[in-house]
């Protein structure tokens, strides 16, 4: 069955599908050796070639898809690679035999939390598109007085630059003193969205960590910069949620999750509860969380919890 060609290419692993389209339209994809156009409708025998390379796509369908769940840092830029030299989130990311990852959404620079990377561009495309309308889900801390009159107005849409903007949910999530932690839900992926929302009210975000996307969320084992790959079961619930069909191919649904980490791309320690790590502010703190950090039950991310 033939399939339009950046939906082709996106499904096995080449890019997302606005960047193969950007490709297409710059006449660097070639079919049986003339220029590609946007919504041809090809198939996996198709003699294709990107950039003068010829491509093996039914080599690449036939591979079982993977997703991976990244521990981003704050500092981080969510780019393959950065002018300035700054560090990327690609840098952190296990390396692949074949095809390439290829990021779900993505977070400013001071964001840290929960990334999604697949080798599928469509799948990645149904879950950043609009109209799939998946949750993202975020801790929030912030500075300064919160009343119940705020939170409505968060709730029921904020006058943003580039339109009307509201979050879908706030639940307060404890803290003391000044700073206050929320947890929020939106549908959408506007820059920098969560902090404008919160600046429109007059509020100060001091601290902002993505922990759930879609039906996704992030585990309180995983370190940062440090990822892990969805297992099989993990997988379907994830292709379900956004209508499409997983195909486990020849993995087997019992295969324990694989860790990674940047230092070794091997296996993260087993306990993580007898470490100790450095927060963002540079404190060395255990694995019990401070009088500050969210203590609610939606709080706290869960690998197979809520979402965002």
């Amino acid at each position: 069955m033939k399939e339009r060609i950046q939906k082709l290419l996106a499904h096995a692993g080449y890019g997302s599908r606005r960047e193969i389209e950007r490709w297409i339209e710059a006449g660097e994809v070639m079919i049986n050796g003339k220029p590609a156009t946007l919504g041809q409708l090809i198939d996996a025998t198709e003699q294709i070639s990107l950039r003068g390379q010829r491509i093996r796509l039914e080599t690449r369908l036939a591979a079982t898809p993977k997703v991976i769940m990244y521990h981003k840092k704050a500092g981080e830029m969510c780019t393959r690679s950065d002018p300035e030299g700054r560090p990327t989130v690609f840098q952190s990311l296990p390396r692949l035999q074949q095809g390439r990852w290829v990021m779900v959404g993505r977070l400013d620079v001071n964001t840290d939390g929960l990334l999604l990377f697949t080798t599928d561009g469509e799948l990645a495309n149904r879950l950043m598109h609009p109209s799939s309308e998946v949750e993202r889900e975020y801790a929030v801390r912030v500075l300064g007085e919160v009343t119940p009159e705020m939170i409505q107005q968060l709730e029921t849409g904020v006058e943003l630059e580039d339109g009307q903007a509201k979050f879908d949910s706030v639940k307060e999530a404890g803290g003391e003193g000044a700073n206050h932690w929320y947890h929020v839900i939106l549908r959408e992926g506007r820059n920098r969205e969560v902090r404008r929302l919160w600046e429109a009210i007059d509020v100060t975000v001091s601290r902002l960590i993505r922990v759930r996307y879609g039906v996704i969320s992030l585990p309180r084992y995983l370190r940062q910069g440090h990822a892990e790959e969805l297992d099989v079961k993990a997988l379907r619930k994830l292709y379900e949620s956004v209508g499409l069909k997983f195909e486990d191919g020849t993995l087997d649904a019992h295969k324990p999750v694989r860790r990674t980490s940047p230092e070794r791309g091997s296996a993260a320690p087993k306990r993580f509860e007898r470490e100790s790590v450095r927060d963002t502010e540079g404190r060395r703190s255990s694995r019990r969380p401070s009088a500050n950090a969210p203590t609610s039950r939606t709080s706290a991310p869960r690998p197979t919890g809520r979402h965002r």
